[in-house]
């Protein structure tokens, strides 16, 4: 059951990295926020939305959580 599985966070100075359509994009976490591509964001959601320019949950997007059926065609 996905609702009993411990939800992972990614801690300050981890860099994920993620390839979206052949394109590899790269991450690092901060305290507060996520720099991507020289740029802050206040979060991995925000990032996954500027990368594929739709609503995505960003610790989904970044494997951070299990995929669902929809988010695995990526």
């Amino acid at each position: 059951d996905l609702a009993r599985l411990p939800k992972k966070r990614a801690s300050a100075g981890t860099v994920l990295v993620r390839e979206w359509r052949g394109v590899r994009h790269r991450v690092t976490v901060l305290d507060d926020a996520v720099v991507y591509r020289g740029q802050r964001y206040k979060s991995l959601s925000e990032v996954a939305r500027v990368i594929t320019g739709t609503r995505w949950s960003g610790p989904r997007f970044f494997g951070l959580r299990r995929p669902t059926k929809e988010s695995a065609n990526g």
